[in-house]
Parts: C-alpha cells; structure tokens; sequence
C-alpha cells in the first residue's frame, strides 16, 4: 500500500504538530493502521500549495470559500479530500476496518461535534492567542492578521489578563463540565460507552490542542478539572489509536 499524504501546518514546537483539525485525520489514520506520511505548509502558502495540487477550497460557516488544511491525498484510489469531518468519512467508507462510525452513528457525532465546538466557542480567542506563539516566523503574521479580522480586535485585546481572561477560563471550564456530563450518560470508558468512536477523536483532539499551545501551568489547570477526566481521556485516545 502507498503511504497516504496528510498536509498539516507546522509549529515550532517539538514534533511540530499542533492544529486540532489536522490531528483528528491523523488520529483516524493511526487508529486505523494506514500507513501516511506528513507534508508541512505554513500558513501563508497552504493556498499556493493547494491550487497546485487540485484540492479544493473549504466552504465556511459564513459562505465563504478558502483553503484549509487539512487536506489528504490518497495516492492508492487518486483520490484528494479537504476537511477533517470529509477526510474521516473517506477513509470510513474507503478503508473500513476498525469503524469509527459505529451502529449507523455518524449522523449523531456529527451533531455532536457541532455542540462541542459550541460550547466553547467564547475561549477562542484565548487559543488564537497561544496559537500566535507557537507558530513558525513566516505563518505568525498570516495568523495574527487573518484572526485579528476574523473577530474584529487587535491580538493584544484577544485574551488580556484580568477579567476577560478569567471569562475565558470559566467558559472553558464550563464547556468541559457540560462534555463530562455527556460522558457519564453512558458511563463507560468512551462517549458511547465501552465503543470507541470519531466522537471521542474529537474530544482528544480538542485537548491535545489546548496541551501543546497552552503553557505549563494552563494545561495542569485544565488536568485538574473532573477528577483528571480530561489527561486520562487524551492518554487513552493515543494509546487507542496506537501514538504512544
């Protein structure tokens, strides 16, 4: 079998990843044995790379269309998915030992997903913040200035220290409340219980995210919540999908 490709956009950061997106496709590969390799593009160049090799744009939520990462080439069926949630329904109905849509059940991460994602949407501009400082010099202007106009504020008023951080903490806190309580609805190991699903690559993903952007002490806050539900959650998603 050919090795997959996976473009992913890289950090300075030891190992590089990052991007919680990027990690969901790579989660899915690895759980599901294929074998791929990385290509890195920063920031700036992901829409010259993108137009170079036919992948097509990523419509977002506003109508518009721009190139995002990531983005997989599948060199065994020539086949070049963009988006996390389409990469992971290729590679579902392409490669489909190991499921991660168990019992017809992708209708429901979908919905899923899109409350997870919601429910924490106000912390985002703290995570752009530590996204701006891990980042490589050539995608850290890109970066600033794209998110800068995304939420219609200077970088240095995204997350300042003082009450409008402390908000972000207790949105995010309260988001993480929200998702355990999801988890205990079944009270097993995983959000469906004793089955492993894309649903819980998601949440991993999300968390592996806030543990390489945040700084030390950010993250052992984030360990603290629930009982230490959330580090254990992560670890088991790796060691599940063989990353450890």
């Amino acid at each position: 079998m050919i090795p997959l490709i996976l473009y992913d956009i890289p950090s300075k950061l030891e190992g590089k990843y990052w991007s919680p997106n990027t990690t969901k496709s790579r989660f899915v590969l690895s759980y599901k044995g294929l074998p791929f390799r990385v290509e890195w593009v920063e920031f700036p160049d992901i829409a010259p790379r993108m137009q170079e090799i036919g992948a097509r744009p990523n419509k977002l939520a506003d109508g518009k269309e721009m190139y995002t990462l990531p983005v997989l080439s599948d060199p065994n069926t020539n086949a070049l998915i963009t988006d996390s949630w389409e990469i992971a329904e290729y590679l579902e109905k392409t490669y489909p030992e190991k499921p991660i849509f168990n019992n017809q059940s992708k209708g429901l991460i979908r919905a899923f997903d899109s409350a997870f994602v919601n429910i924490g949407r106000v912390a985002i501009a703290f995570a752009f913040l530590r996204v701006s400082q891990i980042l490589n010099e050539r995608s850290i202007e890109y970066f600033i200035t794209t998110r800068e106009t995304r939420l219609n504020q200077k970088i240095s008023e995204f997350s300042p220290e003082g009450p409008k951080r402390d908000e972000h903490w207790t949105t995010l806190q309260r988001a993480m409340g929200t998702c355990k309580e999801w988890y205990d609805k079944e009270g097993g190991k995983w959000l469906m219980g004793d089955v492993f699903s894309y649903a819980d690559i998601l949440v991993a993903s999300g968390l592996f995210w806030f543990k390489r952007i945040m700084h030390d002490d950010e993250w052992e806050k984030i360990l603290s919540w629930d009982e230490g539900r959330w580090g254990k959650l992560l670890a088991d998603v790796e060691k599940e999908c063989e990353l450890v």
